[in-house]
């Protein structure tokens, strides 16, 4: 089992790892496997890099990210700017239907609303626009349109599962209650975890998941 001195240490050799963060921007913090990072970024993007390359680390149990974004006047754009940027992104982007997409631009967070028929979707639009310059947050309350029964909905976010080389489909159980999904069972990291609800946000038609799922602290051999 690692300490929280060797969880951090780890996470800040992997802020250090990674190519577009600058590690003395971020500061990191760690209680009972807890992480909690802090600081000021120039762009979104590198929020999300970082929160990311932290849930990577073995032995994170959690990600709390209090790390600001202050863009730099260089690359500041006004509202109706950023607004016409998102609508060219989304326009542009194969994956995201931007005529069902709604989207409000204010002090330079993006509110994205509407009803997509696809996870990926959803996601699509939010990775479209992050990298966006002036774009301070989004935040996507786009919803989705059920499409399958409860029972499919089961047997596909399962067969999912035995497809992931990263999820261990023995030790998760989804249950489906309406297009809610609960995930319960054990996981070997942080990041096995999200990758599983991330596999159950994939399927049609899924408006919440419930992650309960625990992770396993590591068995060390001497």
């Amino acid at each position: 089992m690692k300490t929280d001195s060797q969880i951090q240490k780890d996470v800040m050799d992997e802020l250090k790892w990674q190519p577009f963060l600058s590690s003395s921007e971020i500061g990191v913090a760690v209680k009972n496997g807890v992480v909690t990072l802090s600081g000021i970024v120039d762009s979104y993007s590198k929020k999300i890099d970082a929160e990311k390359a932290a849930k990577n680390v073995a032995g994170v149990k959690a990600v709390a990210e209090d790390i600001q974004v202050g863009v730099s006047p260089v690359y500041r754009k006004t509202d109706a700017e950023i607004a016409q940027a998102v609508l060219n992104a989304l326009k542009w982007h194969s994956a995201v239907p931007d005529d069902k997409i709604k989207i409000k631009v204010e002090n330079g967070v993006v509110t994205l609303e509407g009803e997509l028929e696809w996870e990926y979707q959803r996601v699509s639009a939010r990775t479209a626009i992050q990298n966006l310059t002036g774009v301070r947050s989004v935040t996507n309350l786009i919803t989705m349109k059920p499409r399958v029964s409860p029972i499919e909905l089961e047997q596909k976010i399962r067969a999912a599962f035995h497809r992931s080389a990263s999820i261990d489909a023995n030790k998760i159980h989804p249950t489906v209650s309406g297009t809610t999904v609960t995930l319960t069972g054990k996981v070997r990291s942080f990041a096995e975890s999200e990758d599983a609800e991330n596999a159950a946000w994939a399927a049609p038609g899924v408006y919440h998941v419930l992650n309960q799922l625990d992770i396993e602290e590591p068995e060390l051999v001497y």
